[in-house]
């Protein structure tokens, strides 16, 4: 496969097993993606009975059946663990995954596993707290500590985090809002938004970057493209959105019934 800039797959954790995840991570690899993703969420958003795999658990394991795709949480709800527990949940993964591993991130937007969950879920601006803060908490206990933190919403007090990852994972800001942009642009090292988002969110990005005195160059942007997207192929799709500016793609939300067929166009691309 060879496309313009790297591409990766979302893939279903929704109704499938954990037998069928990992293989499908498995083909990923060998077809050539860079990188194979899963969301985080304990309840579907559609039907609540439906089956649906733990992300954390499923990284980890990802990390033990593949030795080159990166593995990331697409993304991680700040709302579902104190950071201090996710920290430290990253760095065994991270290990685990000798390096592969991205931290995607972002402020939640399911209420409903929230209050069968009984976890708090409060309005946006109030999660966007919880976001920023968390990825203090993180960067922090990611570096082994020890750390103390007060925030208005964390604490930590001489808290070590060992063994601590060399280098860290990306810490990749899922802003699917502009605020959530110019979250990403002032405390993340990756910004993640849809693509029929990003061409009114990406000024907002920009002028953040500015504002805080960092290059566009230095943050990497991730478009998330939906599975019809790739019906031009994929090589022209990632060449357009590399003249868009994105650094990466990812094909959102693979389904079981649709893996086939995506992964016949590496061949097809390469």
């Amino acid at each position: 496969m060879t496309p313009h800039i790297p591409v990766g797959l979302n893939l279903t954790a929704v109704g499938v097993s954990a037998g069928w995840w990992l293989e499908a991570v498995r083909r990923t690899e060998s077809a050539g993606f860079s990188s194979a993703w899963i969301w985080d969420h304990f309840v579907s958003r559609g039907r609540l009975t439906d089956p649906l795999l733990e992300c954390w658990s499923m990284l980890a394991a990802a990390s033990a059946v593949t030795t080159r795709i990166r593995l990331g949480s697409f993304v991680t709800n700040v709302m579902n663990r104190h950071p201090a527990v996710l920290a430290r949940i990253v760095a065994t993964v991270a290990e685990l995954s000798a390096g592969r591993l991205e931290l995607g991130i972002g402020a939640g937007g399911h209420p409903a596993e929230h209050h069968a969950y009984g976890l708090p879920f409060p309005e946006r601006p109030r999660r966007a707290e919880h976001l920023r803060e968390a990825i203090e908490v993180l960067r922090l206990l990611l570096a082994g500590g020890p750390a103390d933190y007060h925030g208005d919403l964390y604490r930590l007090a001489g808290a070590h985090a060992f063994p601590a990852p060399h280098p860290p994972p990306r810490i990749i800001v899922g802003g699917d809002t502009p605020a959530g942009a110019r979250l990403a642009a002032r405390h993340a090292d990756a910004w993640t938004c849809p693509g029929r988002q990003f061409q009114a969110l990406l000024p907002r990005f920009e002028a953040e970057l500015e504002a805080v005195g960092r290059r566009p160059a230095e943050m990497p942007v991730l478009v998330a493209v939906e599975v019809e997207d790739l019906a031009v192929g994929l090589g022209e799709l990632t060449a357009r959105w590399r003249d868009r500016g994105a650094a990466e793609l990812i094909v959102h939300d693979v389904k079981a019934d649709e893996l086939d067929a995506v992964l016949a166009l590496a061949g097809a691309a390469g």
